[in-house]
C-alpha cells in the first residue's frame, strides 16, 4: 500500500469543504497503471464541480480534478505498452488532486519530448475541448471566421493556435484589458476586442464585413446573443461553458444565480431554420466513457503538432486554496497549473 496525499471534498457545495488529506492507495489494476503526479491542471469544471454547479459532480465524496502529468511508478499485470519511469500526461474522470493515482492505462499518453510536466498538466482536457468544439462540431475550414472568447484561457488559445492551422482569421474576447497585447504580440490573434458596454459595436467593427462563421462561445447571457446576432448564416455557435454562472466566493450565490438563470438568453429553435444557424453545445467530461473516440481525436490533436500550453501560473500543491481563488478571479493568462 502507498500512502498519498489527496485534495478531498466530503461534498460538494462549497469550496472550503475541499481538504488535504493522507489516504492509502493500494496497487494498480491489471489495466492500469500507478503516477506519481507531478503537476495538476486546474480547469472551471473543478471550480463548478466543487461548488455543486456541475452536473457530472459524483455524489457524496469526491477528489475533483480531471487532468496530471506525472512518472509512472508501477504497471498492472496486463499492461504492455508502458513502463515504470515513462513521463506521461493523462485524463481522469475527477480524482485528479493527488500525489498518486490509478490510471486505466488508455487514458494515459507519452508526454511529449521537450515538455514540462506543467505543460503537460494542461494540455489535454483543454486542447481536446478545443480541437473537438472547433473541428468536429464547428467544421471549421480554411479561410473562417473564427470568434473566440475567453481568449486568453487555455481553451482559448490552443483554439486559436488550431485555427491558426487551418489559416482561420480570429478575433478574441478577454474580460480584462491587460491581457490584450499577450493575445496579439504572442499569441498571434488578428485582433482582440474588450467584452465591455460596446462589445457588439467592437464586434461588428472587427468583422469589418467578413462573416462571422463559429463562435467558441463559453460566457453566455448578453453576451451570447451578441455573438448571435452578428453570426453569419450558415455559421456555427458551439457552447462549452458559462462563465456568466461562475462566483468568485466559496460558495455560488444561488440569489443571483437564479436572477441569472431567469434572464438567460432564449433561442427560439422553430426559427432555427430561417434563420440559417446552428448551436451546439458538449461537456467533455462524457467523452472519458468513449476512449475510441477520445483517442481518436488525440491523434488529429496531436497530428495539427502545436506548440506546449502556455502555463501562466504555477502554485505549489500545498497553495491549491491559492491558485483556485485566482483562477475564480478571472485574472489568469494561460494555463494555472499546482506542481507538486
Amino acid at each position: 500500500m502507498l500512502e498519498r496525499q489527496v485534495y478531498r471534498m466530503p461534498k460538494a457545495g462549497s469550496i472550503q469543504n475541499l481538504k488535504l488529506v493522507r489516504e492509502e492507495l493500494g496497487p494498480p489494476a491489471v489495466d492500469e497503471v500507478c503516477v506519481q503526479v507531478e503537476a495538476i491542471g486546474l480547469n472551471f469544471a473543478d471550480i463548478f464541480a466543487m461548488q455543486g454547479l456541475y452536473s457530472a459532480t459524483p455524489q457524496g465524496s469526491f477528489i475533483p480534478g480531471l487532468e496530471f502529468a506525472g512518472v509512472i511508478t508501477a504497471v498492472g499485470a496486463h499492461v504492455q505498452e508502458w513502463k515504470v519511469g515513462d513521463r506521461v500526461m493523462g485524463a481522469t474522470k475527477f480524482g485528479g488532486y493527488v500525489s498518486h493515482i490509478n490510471s486505466h492505462h488508455r487514458y494515459v499518453i507519452g508526454l511529449p519530448e521537450g515538455w514540462s510536466f506543467e505543460e503537460g498538466a494542461g494540455f489535454l482536457v483543454q486542447g481536446l475541448t478545443a480541437y473537438y468544439a472547433l473541428t468536429e462540431l464547428g467544421n471549421l475550414k480554411k479561410g473562417m471566421t473564427v470568434l473566440i472568447h475567453s481568449a486568453a484561457g487555455g481553451v482559448g488559445i490552443l483554439a486559436n493556435r488550431i485555427c491558426k492551422k487551418y489559416d482561420a482569421y480570429t478575433i478574441g474576447t478577454v474580460g480584462q484589458a491587460g491581457k490584450v497585447d499577450f493575445l496579439r504580440q504572442e499569441e498571434a490573434y488578428d485582433d482582440v476586442i474588450l467584452r465591455d458596454d460596446d462589445f457588439y459595436e467592437k464586434l461588428v467593427s472587427a468583422l469589418n464585413d467578413r462573416p462571422l462563421n463559429l463562435i467558441m462561445e463559453c460566457i453566455g447571457g448578453k453576451v451570447l446573443m451578441q455573438g448571435w446576432k452578428a453570426m453569419a448564416p450558415m455559421g456555427r455557435m458551439v457552447v462549452y461553458g458559462n462563465a456568466s454562472f461562475t462566483t468568485h466566493g466559496s460558495r455560488p450565490n444561488y440569489p443571483r444565480l437564479y436572477w441569472r438563470f431567469l434572464r438567460r438568453p432564449q433561442i427560439d429553435p422553430l426559427r432555427l431554420p430561417t434563420q440559417n444557424k446552428s448551436l451546439m453545445g458538449f461537456n467533455l467530461i462524457y467523452l472519458y466513457e468513449q476512449t475510441d473516440l477520445m483517442h481518436e481525436l488525440l491523434n488529429g490533436l496531436q497530428a495539427l503538432q502545436l506548440r506546449p500550453q502556455y502555463v501562466g501560473h504555477v502554485f505549489s500543491f500545498n497553495q491549491m486554496y491559492e491558485a483556485i481563488h485566482l483562477f475564480q478571479q478571472g485574472k489568469t493568462v494561460g494555463k494555472v497549473v499546482v506542481k507538486i
